[in-house]
């Protein structure tokens, strides 16, 4: 097996492209290598804990409505081939993700990061929702099989936000500056959104190089 780490923000738009352009390759090997884990990335680590009025924030991200416009009509573009409906028009906040990476990793313990990575990007995305809300947090954790009542006591304690914190400020150091970032068994970086034949390609890459099953025992 082949560990996959994949950094990411669930606010990503770009991380939500990646990712379902990643599983495509998946879903066309079945019996690919991969091993993933997914790892805190805040696009925003300076985000009021609150978040902050949608419009507001992409203004002063990209310096006007103008330079926003252009950009998001790009990840619109991008999107729309890659088959994925975003629903810009629904988001109204963008939150502080600290909370939402704490829940990716506890979901992490109980096995269920791809349940709840996935329910993460559906609820801001599809539906909205903001994930910096705990109840909303709660709910996206009970959807995925994890106990929601747990969950809200957890978030409502300092656990695991340090930590969070730290594993963030160490993809910085290590020079991560932009997510998605996948990191293939621990040595190559593999940077973006990459399209789904790119994936293809070194799934069959990492399979041809593997040992043959056969040792040769009886």
């Amino acid at each position: 097996m082949v560990k996959l780490d994949i950094l990411s923000d669930p606010i990503c738009p770009w991380c939500l492209i990646g990712k379902a352009q990643l599983e495509r390759a998946l879903e066309a090997r079945p019996n690919h290598p991969f091993v993933i884990e997914w790892h805190p990335f805040q696009l925003n680590p300076d985000m009021p804990p609150e978040g902050m009025d949608r419009r507001a924030y992409l203004e002063e991200k990209f310096g006007g409505k103008d330079r926003a416009v252009q950009i998001y009509a790009r990840i619109a573009q991008n999107a729309e081939a890659a088959g994925i409906a975003i629903n810009f028009e629904g988001i109204t906040r963008t939150p502080n993700t600290l909370d939402a990476h704490r829940l990716i990793h506890w979901a992490g313990i109980e096995g269920a990061q791809h349940a709840v990575v996935t329910a993460l990007m559906r609820a801001y995305f599809q539906q909205g929702r903001d994930i910096g809300d705990r109840d909303v947090l709660a709910d996206i954790a009970d959807s995925a099989g994890l106990d929601a009542a747990v969950i809200r006591k957890l978030l409502d304690s300092p656990a695991d936000r340090d930590e969070i914190s730290a594993r963030d400020q160490a993809a910085r150091d290590m020079g991560v500056n932009a997510v998605p970032t996948f990191i293939v068994a621990g040595k190559h970086a593999v940077p973006g959104a990459q399209p789904t034949e790119v994936w293809l390609k070194v799934i069959d890459e990492i399979m041809a190089q593997s040992p043959d099953d056969d040792d040769g025992a009886d």
